[in-house]
């Protein structure tokens, strides 16, 4: 048996055992989506939203990417949180990341990973600079970088704030609340280290007056 027909037949069992518990389930599931949070996580494949949260299928509705960035000039994941936000109607939005990040990782050196990762990695770069001196004043390199992750998450929530999806439904509606956790790999706990509620404050420079 391949590796990928055992998912398939891990699928099978997966449905069978859920039907059995709810005979509704899937039916249900077909004909609602209301989550309440917007998951924008990393790729790793050990950071599943639904598993460190015990939530179900259609309680959050995900995004990921390397190292869970919200970059402006991404329409991928612009296009996901205008959905979330407009149609879904979420309450929260979590940037999520994690200790021990791979992409954090690579950010900090000078590896060359070729043209399409070294665009995509030189938006964490951009937030080691912004906060340069905080972190070249840690000396032991997994401590560096696990403060990298958090203040990028940090960053990720503001990069959030800054888009008029965001502003226009904090000005009409009062939300979302936007939020910045860090999982832990060695633990498995969430680290809740930034939030914004509906309507705070930015800078100036980056606050639209005319939604």
């Amino acid at each position: 048996m391949t590796p990928y027909e055992k998912l398939l037949l891990e699928n099978k069992a997966w449905a069978s055992e859920m039907i059995e518990e709810d005979p509704d389930y899937f039916n249900r599931l077909a004909h609602l989506q209301t989550p309440e949070f917007l998951w924008i996580g990393c790729s790793d494949s050990r950071v599943p939203a639904d598993k460190i949260t015990g939530t179900q299928p259609g309680e959050i509705f995900v995004h990921r990417n390397i190292a869970n960035m919200v970059v402006n000039t991404d329409v991928n994941v612009l296009s996901v949180v205008e959905y979330a936000v407009n149609h879904l109607k979420v309450k929260h939005i979590i940037v999520c990341g994690h200790y021990g990040c791979g992409g954090i990782k690579a950010a900090m050196g000078n590896h060359d990973y070729k043209q399409v990762l070294n665009m995509w990695l030189r938006n964490v770069k951009d937030v080691y600079r912004l906060h340069k001196k905080e972190l070249d004043a840690i000396e032991n390199e997994d401590l560096r970088a696990d403060r990298l992750c958090e203040l990028n998450v940090k960053e990720q929530v503001m990069d959030l704030a800054k888009t008029s999806i965001v502003q226009r439904a904090w000005k009409h509606e009062q939300r979302p609340h936007l939020h910045g956790w860090v999982y832990g790999l060695k633990d498995g706990i969430i680290n809740p280290i930034f939030e914004m509620e509906a309507g705070t404050h930015i800078d100036d420079l980056y606050e639209y007056d005319d939604l």
